[in-house]
């Protein structure tokens, strides 16, 4: 059987997949300083992290966190003792993330560190530690280069192997990949990626900026209506040659906005009705955000999580849909090849 082969749709049930990239102030640092007014979404993110964490636990729901490398560091010396030697040499400067001033330590710098938020993961049961690569890496920023992409993901998994972690799966900083980059996985111990969701809206934007400009306008408008059509993926879409598995987003859980609370009904809807549409046509659904986006509105924004994965336990019991984190989908869906194959040649012999 060929290696993005599949087992047939109704082999596998629904699957309800979370991850959330989880880089505190390293994600935004280029446009938002970090005691601006900003700040209170990445202190926020810290409590955000703790509630999510406890939801989660109730819900029994596995989850994917895309962690930055930075973050895994206790210390500013230990921080630049995991460094790479080869970095990117992003042409606009504001990017390069190794020039941002750092504290000490998370005691002092919480925006910076979070060895400790870390931890509490790793103590949840079902949640999976991933990377969003070591320094929040841009692959599609001019300067950027495969070569230092990977020493970058290097640095990543021995700063998480200082920790018994073996990291598997990744989410590339806004959502920047590319062929030359994602052939580099495997090599530094990478097997999963999120890929971007299948609808129009979110091809690579190329063009004039009133084309990027109408993309954002749609992606708005279909947090809210079915603008972009089915947002579940089959399983049949997650392996791909050379052995990675592309456990592709479905939408991105924008946070609560109290001008726009009118709306809030509708975009639950669009949640839960296409991960209902997914439990019951065998399918995958796959909600992302930051934990910084919870940052404010934090009540608010746990009560739509809330309602979501209550919908998501219905489902569970009505349908049998499973929740799994990235590299759950990913061994999934191999052993469900596996079995296809294995069945293939037992119809073989016996005719």
């Amino acid at each position: 059987m060929p290696p993005n082969a599949s087992t047939s749709p109704h082999a596998l049930p629904g699957a309800f997949v979370i991850s959330l990239d989880f880089e505190l102030h390293w994600g935004v640092r280029d446009h938002q300083a970090a005691n601006g007014p900003y700040q209170a979404h990445l202190l926020g993110a810290r409590m955000a992290v703790e509630h999510l964490l406890d939801l989660f636990t109730e819900y029994e729901v596995a989850a994917s966190w895309a962690t930055v490398g930075f973050l895994f560091a206790s210390s500013k010396r230990a921080l630049e003792a995991a460094s790479p030697s080869v970095r990117p040499a992003y042409e606009n400067a504001r990017l390069d993330p190794y020039t941002e001033p750092v504290g000490e330590s998370e005691a002092g710098d919480p925006l910076h560190f979070a060895p400790s938020l870390i931890e509490r993961i790793c103590r949840t049961p079902r949640q999976e530690i991933g990377t969003h690569t070591f320094s929040h890496y841009y692959c599609g920023e001019p300067g950027a280069t495969p070569d230092s992409f990977e020493a970058d993901l290097h640095a990543a998994q021995r700063i998480a192997q200082a920790e018994g972690l073996a990291l598997r799966s990744i989410v590339f900083p806004r959502n920047q990949s590319g062929a030359d980059y994602v052939r580099r996985l495997p090599a530094a111990g990478i097997d999963v990626y999120r890929g971007n969701p299948p609808g129009r809206l979110w091809q690579v934007e190329v063009g004039a900026e009133g084309r990027r400009l109408g993309r954002r306008v749609g992606r708005m408008l279909d947090t809210y209506l079915p603008v972009d059509g089915d947002d579940t993926v089959g399983w049949e879409s997650v392996l791909e040659s050379g052995g990675l598995a592309n456990v592709k987003a479905s939408r991105f859980l924008r946070p609560y906005d109290p001008r726009l609370a009118a709306l809030e009904p509708l975009r639950l809807r669009r949640i839960t009705r296409s991960l209902a549409h997914a439990a019951r046509r065998g399918r995958i659904y796959h909600l992302w955000w930051h934990p910084h986006n919870f940052g404010v509105h934090l009540d608010e924004n746990l009560a739509v999580l809330r309602q979501i994965l209550a919908a998501f336990a219905e489902a569970r019991d009505r349908y049998g849909m499973v929740s799994l984190s990235m590299e759950g989908v990913a061994d999934r869906a191999r052993a469900g090849v596996e079995e296809g194959s294995r069945a293939s040649t037992r119809s073989g012999s016996e005719a």
